[in-house]
């Protein structure tokens, strides 16, 4: 062998060498690179594991909660605006208001009352809790699930909201977040 074909080869080897640790560290950097976007994934709750867990329980259409909630509030006292004012709290709670007006029975109401029907029995329970110390659920025969507020000489304004426990119900499929900008 020559000398000149001894260095080429010698050069040849060394070059085939360089493009094996090459190719080696980019595969090594490609390894890495998925490793890192996979514990991402996992981390940001992408893993199979965590498809069941929920921050909220599956929607219930029969469950009470205030946007399936009709309210119809109104005044068994003597103060002017109140049944209305209570209503826009109310609304703003996320209730559905119904009527409001002076109370239709005319009947002496101490704070409040809660009047109910049997199928709003379960609604009447998140009303009783705003009308504070002294509210008293009152049943009737409506067929509806409509609940009546009824303020009485007593009321000043609605008590706190309770605090829910568990998980909140998660939205209704129906609505959308761009449905409640009206």
């Amino acid at each position: 062998m020559s000398e000149r074909e001894l260095t080429y080869e010698v050069r040849h080897r060394q070059q085939q060498k360089r493009a094996t640790a090459t190719i080696l560290v980019a595969l090594l950097m490609l390894f890495f690179a998925f490793w890192y976007a996979f514990s991402y994934y996992r981390a940001s709750g992408g893993d199979e594991t965590n498809v069941g867990a929920s921050a909220c329980r599956p929607f219930d259409p029969k469950v009470a909660v205030p946007a399936n909630t009709t309210v119809n509030v109104y005044n068994a006292s003597n103060k002017n605006g109140l049944a209305a004012r209570t209503a826009t709290q109310l609304k703003q709670r996320g209730f559905a208001i119904g009527k409001i007006a002076n109370d239709p029975l005319k009947r002496s109401v101490k704070v409040v009352e809660v009047r109910h029907g049997p199928a709003g029995k379960d609604r009447a329970a998140l009303l009783t809790p705003l009308g504070g110390k002294g509210t008293a659920q009152v049943a009737d025969k409506r067929k509806d699930a409509t609940v009546d507020l009824v303020l009485g000489v007593g009321f000043t304004d609605l008590g706190k909201t309770p605090t829910p426990t568990g998980k909140p119900m998660c939205a209704s499929p129906t609505t959308s977040p761009t449905s409640n900008a009206g």
